[in-house]
């Protein structure tokens, strides 16, 4: 299979009117051009993942669960609010636990000054629990909103295209040694 990595890029802002779309476009453009890679976008705004998880069964939240688990490597695109990552993320990041593990995850931020990394830096540790791997690599973009043009595009070389290309061959790298290791031996947590 030509696309044989499953890529899931999960948009984490839900925000009416956000800008996570933009660089979730953008991003998926990027990883799109690459023949590893068969992309899976999970917005988080579509699901609606419920606030609360109730004991009982949930089509909704099974089907996520199910996405993720399908998927070989994670692409997280995350703004940062108030020196944080958007709550929503979070929990959508709660709902799955098995589906995470062992799995490589990157991240593409947007934001004011710190271009989204200080929501990263928090993300690093919460997937570390889940026993994912992030890459050390990843987009960012600072003051992102006048980066882009109103169709959704950059207006000039930022370098944000190499830094994409970057973070795609090492996550394809962490991707397929980490599939190797599962398929050789499942994970245990």
């Amino acid at each position: 299979m030509e696309r044989g990595l499953r890529l899931a890029v999960i948009v984490g802002s839900t925000r009416e009117a956000r800008f996570g779309s933009t660089v979730a476009r953008w991003f998926t453009t990027q990883a799109e051009a690459r023949a590893e890679f068969g992309i899976d976008v999970i917005d988080l705004a579509d699901p609606h993942l419920p606030a609360v998880l109730m004991s009982g069964p949930d089509v909704v939240v099974d089907s996520f669960r199910e996405r993720l688990d399908r998927a070989d490597a994670f692409v997280v695109v995350t703004p940062e609010y108030n020196h944080g990552y958007p709550a929503p993320l979070k929990q959508a990041i709660d709902l799955a636990h098995r589906e995470w593990q062992a799995k490589p995850v990157a991240f593409v931020s947007y934001g004011g000054i710190s271009g989204g990394l200080r929501a990263v830096e928090q993300l690093r540790q919460v997937f570390a629990e889940l026993h994912a791997v992030t890459i050390r690599d990843c987009v960012s973009f600072h003051n992102a909103w006048p980066l882009f043009d109103a169709d959704g595009w950059l207006r000039e070389e930022t370098g944000a295209d190499v830094a994409a290309k970057t973070m795609l061959d090492r996550l394809a790298w962490w991707a397929r040694a980490l599939r190797a290791a599962r398929e050789d031996e499942p994970y245990a947590a």
